[in-house]
């Protein structure tokens, strides 16, 4: 075994902030005119509801940190009436599309409603199921569509099933989807094109130098609670950054995105790493100290031999910065 691996097995580790495209992700010409109106219209397909756009939404609102990004990564800031986020500026100083935020309007931190994107003007709102969309305060595709509003959905939040849970791929493919599907709406595919193929070979690149002969570390993703953990299941970002950086998820197992399970399963599973989302008005530093001290951990591996290292926010969240965090990881 690898001192490296010896390292990030007897680690807490919180999930660093790396610049998703990274070196060269960011590509030329973001400003560019599309190229011809015979473009459209374009039919497309979004957690299995077929739309077709007759021109490109002018005046998209889109949810929380990554999916604005994704719209920037895009260069599709002109096409943006404002985002929904928390105010996460100390981290957007490193993503390769961060003059996005300088650009486009920051409409509020709040939760994302109705009134918002009616102030807006919104002719799309871009957002995922329980990242924004949610029957609780009926903030549903269905009743925008009866406002005139349209609505894409997060591949990643897509749900499954005939219950609430959520995911029909493997998150990363849900990412390059979304990017592709996003350039065909926007008439910018062949930029999409090349941000799919960057983050591809950013992720095979991290995945080339990490040890063939070493134990997979048993990883835990912590975003937040107390009495009861809220992690990441199969289809969230945080299952494809752990696995593909070499780690073994110990809650791979869950058929869901983002959702809770309790103490003891953690317990129980034993993780050696411990990944700590950055996200939320506790900070990781706070989170860090509650696992730390929270008693029933004591005897879990990445507790019990804890040592330190540092990432910071959203990059395991839904977005286009998840292929460096796959990188970092790698590394770590």
């Amino acid at each position: 075994m690898t001192s490296v691996m010896r390292t990030a097995r007897t680690a807490v580790a919180l999930i660093p902030v790396v610049a998703l495209a990274g070196c060269g992700a960011k590509v030329s010409g973001s400003e560019e005119k599309p190229r011809s109106s015979a473009h459209y219209p374009v039919t497309v397909s979004n957690c299995g509801v077929k739309t077709t756009y007759d021109k490109a939404p002018q005046r998209v609102v889109t949810n929380d940190v990554g999916i604005a990004e994704i719209m920037f990564a895009l260069g599709l800031e002109k096409h943006m009436a404002g985002y929904v986020a928390p105010d996460y500026r100390a981290s957007r100083q490193d993503v390769p599309w961060k003059d996005g935020y300088g650009k486009v309007k920051w409409l509020s931190k709040k939760q994302i409603n109705k009134e918002m994107v009616l102030d807006a003007k919104a002719d799309l709102v871009f957002a995922g199921w329980n990242y924004g969309f949610g029957e609780g305060d009926n903030f549903t595709p269905a009743s925008l569509k009866k406002l005139g509003i349209g609505s894409y959905v997060l591949t990643e939040s897509c749900r499954s099933g005939s219950g609430n849970e959520r995911g029909v791929m493997p998150p990363l493919e849900a990412l390059y989807t979304d990017l592709t599907t996003l350039g065909k709406i926007f008439d910018v595919e062949d930029r999409a094109a090349k941000l799919v193929a960057d983050f591809r070979k950013k992720v095979a690149d991290a995945q080339a130098g990490i040890p063939k002969d070493g134990k997979r570390p048993s990883v835990f993703l912590y975003d937040d609670g107390r009495d009861k953990p809220v992690t990441s299941g199969a289809f969230a970002g945080p299952h494809d950054i752990i696995t593909k950086a070499g780690g073994d998820h110990v809650m791979g197992d869950l058929k869901d995105t983002w959702t809770t399970v309790s103490w003891e399963t953690v317990v129980d599973r034993r993780p050696e790493v411990i990944v700590i989302n950055n996200y939320g008005a506790v900070s990781a530093e706070q989170k860090k100290e509650f696992l730390l001290s929270y008693p029933p951990l004591k005897d879990v591996p990445a507790v019990k031999h804890s040592g330190s290292s540092s990432w910071t926010t959203s990059t395991s969240s839904r977005g286009p910065r998840n292929p460096d965090a796959i990188a970092a990881l790698a590394r770590y």
